[in-house]
Order: C-alpha cells, then sequence, then structure tokens
C-alpha cells in the first residue's frame, strides 16, 4: 500500500478506535464494539477518502462519511452472518455465536441508526446529496441479499440474474463510497458518476474472480476451502454458465451432483471441475472479469483529472483483482 493510502487508513482506524461506547446496556454495545474492532480491510471508508482526496477535498470533512459506510457494512455482515448461520467473521466468532441471535439483530439494528448519526455530521451543503445515495444503497444492498437467499430456493437462475444480484449486494455500496467522497469534495456530477461506474464495475469483477477462485484458487492465498461453493450446491457465475453452456449428458452429470445428498467431497468437486474444464468455464470467467476491469478503467480514465491524480486510486482498485487464480 502506497504512502498517502496508508496515511489515509492510518487516519480513519485512528479515529474509528476512539469511538465510545456506552457502557449500558453492555450487552447491546459491546458486541458493536467487538465487530467493529475485528479488523478487516477497511476498504469502503478508505475508497470513500482517496476519492475525497482525489478531488481536493479535507479528510475531515469526509470522515463523518467513511465511519457512516464502514458501521452499514458492518451492520450488513452482522445479520448477514445470522441468515447464513455462519459461525466466523474474520478468524472469529460471529456477533450471533458469541451471545445470541436476538443480541446481534437488535445490535445491528443501533449499528444501522448510528450510521445515520455520523451522516448527519455533514457539511449541509453536501448532507443531502450524500443522503440520497446512502438511502438507495442501503435499500439496494437489502434487495441483492434478498435475491441471494431468492436463489438458494430455485432451480433455474439466469446468468443475467446473478450479475443483478452481486452487483447489488457487493458492488453498489463501492460505489456509492466512491461518490460519495467525490460529492464531499465539490466534484462536479459528471465525475461523481464516473466514479460510481468504477466501483460498480470494480465490485462485479471482484466477486466474479471470488467465485472463480473457490474453483482455482490456492487456498492459503485464498483464504477459503477451495471447492466449498461446490460443496454446498452455492449459485456462483461457474456453476450457472456452465448450466447454460452444457449438453444433455452433461447437464444430467450436474443434476446428478447438485442432487447426491451422499458423497466423498473431494470427488464431487473433482467431477464439477471436470465438467467446467470440458465447457471451458474458466475462460469464459477470466473474459467477464477482464471486461468489468476494462469498464472500470475506461470510466476512471474519463474523469477530468490529470493521470497522476488517478494513478494512486487506479492501482490501488486493481490490487484487489491481482489475486492467485
Amino acid at each position: 500500500m502506497f504512502s498517502i493510502e496508508q496515511s489515509i487508513k492510518d487516519q480513519f482506524v485512528a479515529v474509528a478506535n476512539h469511538i465510545s461506547y456506552p457502557l449500558f446496556p453492555e450487552n447491546l454495545y459491546t458486541p458493536i464494539q467487538y465487530i467493529n474492532t475485528l479488523g478487516g480491510k477497511r476498504l469502503r471508508p478508505l475508497l470513500l477518502l482517496l476519492a475525497n482526496d482525489l478531488f481536493g477535498g479535507k479528510i475531515e470533512q469526509a470522515m463523518p462519511a467513511a465511519l457512516a459506510v464502514e458501521w452499514f457494512h458492518n451492520f450488513t455482515l452482522m445479520h448477514d452472518d445470522i441468515m447464513d448461520n455462519a459461525p466466523m467473521r474474520r478468524g472469529n466468532a460471529t456477533v450471533h455465536v458469541k451471545w445470541d441471535t436476538n443480541t446481534a439483530i437488535l445490535s445491528g439494528d443501533v449499528m444501522l441508526v448510528k450510521a445515520y448519526q455520523f451522516l448527519q455530521e455533514l457539511h449541509p451543503t453536501v448532507l443531502p446529496q450524500v443522503f440520497t445515495l446512502f438511502n438507495q444503497t442501503a435499500v439496494e444492498v437489502c434487495e441483492g441479499q434478498q435475491l441471494d437467499m431468492n436463489f438458494e430456493h430455485r432451480n433455474e437462475v439466469d446468468v443475467e440474474e446473478y450479475l443483478q444480484m452481486i452487483r447489488l449486494k457487493t458492488s453498489v455500496l463501492l460505489a456509492a463510497s466512491l461518490k460519495m467522497g467525490a460529492i464531499i469534495a465539490g466534484a462536479n456530477s459528471k465525475d461523481a458518476d464516473l466514479l460510481y461506474q468504477v466501483g460498480e464495475n470494480v465490485g462485479i469483477a471482484f466477486q466474479l474472480q471470488d467465485d472463480l477462485l473457490d474453483v482455482y484458487g490456492n487456498p492459503s492465498q485464498f483464504g477459503k476451502q477451495v471447492g466449498g461453493d461446490i460443496l454446498a450446491n452455492k449459485k456462483t457465475f461457474l456453476l450457472l454458465q456452465a448450466q447454460r453452456r452444457a449438453s444433455l449428458e452433461q447437464q444430467k452429470q450436474i443434476d446428478y451432483w447438485l442432487q447426491k445428498t451422499s458423497f466423498e467431497p473431494l470427488e464431487k468437486i473433482n467431477a464439477m471441475v471436470g465438467l467446467y474444464e470440458q465447457l471451458n468455464i474458466r475462460a469464459i470467467v477470466l473474459e467477464q472479469i477482464n471486461y468489468y476491469t476494462n469498464g472500470a478503467l475506461e470510466a476512471l480514465t474519463a474523469i477530468d483529472l490529470p493521470k497522476s491524480h488517478k494513478l494512486r486510486l487506479e492501482q490501488l482498485l486493481f490490487q484487489l483483482l491481482v489475486r492467485e487464480h
């Protein structure tokens, strides 16, 4: 990470870590402090603050919005973990496991309210525009999560539906973070919209790469079990593309493994990967990743600033997409 990025991240972490939490009721606020201090990349507030810096803004003026997006993001993680029955988050017990489900729901609700309280600290000249964008994004993230849950109970999901789901669930918050930073710094609407397009495209490319790494990644670098999505019958971009392109015989094999309830994990993973290889799925996914990566680069290039000003942000964004596969 370059020095300016590290400096901005350090300033955010310092502010975030010095937030005081009410002492009563303890079991409402302690889980909030717990999830907020588990670490993570702090990517969304960093993108917001870098976008603000890109257009010459002052970090202290954008800090409330950076805190808002981080608290909102952690709120969604807390509730997502409940819905997914996830036992671990960032190497630690999830809030609903460490405490209980009702506590996690209520603490998450408070985090959402607090995110809006942070936004209230913004300058009145930018608050209405940022507030509108934040509300739109919050609704879209919930829509994406609902679509993701719907897909679990559907036999057929279109590739286009899947792309829309990951755009809503993952991309829009990255995109909004960048755009909010630009708005707070006084960027014109065209450049702010272009920055939104950058985040939207990078977010989709990142999720597609995540799907790819589940099958082809190095587990020591990826940080997750390779083949986990296959074992869970998760509707990833790879599976949907395979179903779209499979012959009748190949579709029978896919259906067999999706419906089989007793199997050796490695046997199922190898069988599905073999089908992906027959259908050239890896190349198809890489082509899509490149498509969205190029879309992000084109939008960033179109922003009316010298290339040298945009270099730090460009390099940070594409560091996200340089992972082993």
